[in-house]
């Protein structure tokens, strides 16, 4: 009996070991967000506010809400500062992030224009990710009810072009639009469009 019963531990033992040595093993996410623009460089201003300062908030709200010990947010600007395109894409390649996503506000002469869109690089190596992850991000954005969906397109950006990672460009929607300057300069519009950027890469 002694010796049955070792043999049926042994097996336990080895269905055990089974499911631990072949359960695919997901490794901690890097994901990097870049804050547009930021110093001297204000990127869309109007109505008194600057794009520079709505990115760098959203940002730091996604850092802020991120409580997932298998998620890593990393900010490439903390704070009002210049930086170049060049020196950007140095700091995401040397971090070889899973995924880049850079903020970026829209504004256009037609202030009927309105919603969130993204650009993605034309890589064949990182595009179809890039895109399927804008577009979850996108979805889940416009689910809200306050940005409508815009399309993900390829774009020739210097950031898409160079980063060795899946990227996008998200524009999270318009100043030049009342509805969406409304929406995305309120502390509610910030959260809520960090937590869904959130959620979309958890």
């Amino acid at each position: 009996m002694k010796t049955k019963t070792k043999f049926l531990g042994f097996l336990t033992f080895l269905a055990l070991f089974a499911v631990v040595a072949f359960k695919p093993l997901e490794g901690k996410k890097t994901i990097v967000i870049d804050a547009g623009h930021g110093g001297y460089d204000v990127g869309a201003d109007l109505y008194g506010f600057e794009e520079k300062a709505i990115t760098e908030t959203i940002a730091k709200r996604i850092k802020e809400q991120n409580n997932s010990a298998d998620v890593e947010i990393v900010l490439i600007r903390d704070g009002d500062i210049s930086m170049e395109l060049k020196e950007r894409v140095s700091i995401i390649n040397n971090l070889k992030p899973d995924l880049v996503i850079s903020l970026h506000v829209n504004s256009n002469s037609n202030m009927m224009a309105n919603g969130v869109q993204a650009y993605v690089p034309a890589n064949e190596i990182f595009k179809d990710k890039s895109k399927a992850i804008a577009e979850i991000i996108i979805d889940k954005i416009a689910a809200t009810g306050n940005l409508v969906k815009r399309n993900t397109t390829e774009a020739p950006f210097y950031l898409l072009k160079n980063a060795n990672c899946p990227i996008m460009t998200l524009e999270i929607g318009f100043l030049s639009n009342e509805k969406d300057r409304n929406y995305i300069t309120s502390a509610k519009g910030q959260n809520e469009i960090a937590s869904k950027i959130l959620e979309s890469v958890k």
